[in-house]
């Protein structure tokens, strides 16, 4: 999942965006409206955690304009303001959650899975290829019932590469839904996650390269240790 916080306060902001990292979500940060909504333009965000109260362009504003021109992108407001009116005039703006300050990480990492759920309303909670079996909410995977322990940047790694629903995904497609902003797009970062996930998961290996194009998840021929 890749998340927008925008948010003026600058701690705040960085302990959301460290907290949501911890749960192996991709999160940027914008301090003002006018740089989320540049972002919001450039990149495919899942969610917006979004603070009204904002300088140069007003919260509700860029509210407004997500809603119109980015209607796959979901929006939680995260404000101070939580009286009755506030909240009725937040989801009249488009807003599909609510949450006032303060507020507990862990529900607003829930939230947010909430979210990220509702386009895929047929989608099973937990996700079965083949062998192995992938639960985006509990953060596990087992393959042959066998629990394999991943880094977070593993999980969201392997996360992505299965809702492909075996459809070949590139390295930048990784790099832009696994990592954040700040990611080098020259880095190997991608090829060394690949390769020590397939370790983890074990023989035969289910994640293939597809020469020049990506990865690839499911059954299909070995790749070697070169891939």
């Amino acid at each position: 999942m890749r998340v927008l916080v925008v948010e003026d306060e600058p701690y705040l902001a960085e302990a959301i965006r460290d907290g949501l990292r911890l749960e192996a979500m991709a999160a940027d940060v914008a301090p003002d409206g006018g740089a989320a909504l540049d972002l919001v333009a450039t990149t495919a965000y899942d969610v917006v955690v979004l603070d009204r109260d904002v300088p140069v362009v007003h919260g509700d504003e860029v509210a407004r304009r997500v809603v119109a021109g980015h209607p796959g992108v979901r929006i939680l407001m995260l404000t101070a303001a939580g009286g009755l009116t506030d909240k009725v005039t937040g989801f009249e703006l488009g807003a599909d959650d609510y949450l006032t300050k303060p507020f507990a990480m862990r529900e607003l990492v829930l939230r947010l899975r909430a979210l990220a759920r509702r386009p895929e309303a047929t989608a099973p909670p937990v996700l079965q290829v083949g062998p192995v079996r992938l639960d985006p909410y509990r953060r596990e995977v087992y393959r042959d019932d066998r629990y394999v322990a991943l880094t977070r940047k593993q999980f969201a790694v392997l996360e992505v590469l299965v809702r492909a629903g075996g459809g070949v995904v590139s390295a930048e497609e990784l790099l832009h839904r696994a990592w954040d902003e700040n990611a080098d797009p020259f880095t190997n970062a991608v090829r060394i996650t690949i390769s020590t996930l397939r370790k983890r998961l074990g023989d035969p290996w289910l994640i293939h390269t597809v020469p020049g194009v990506g990865y690839r998840f499911g059954a299909g021929p070995d790749d070697g240790p070169g891939a």
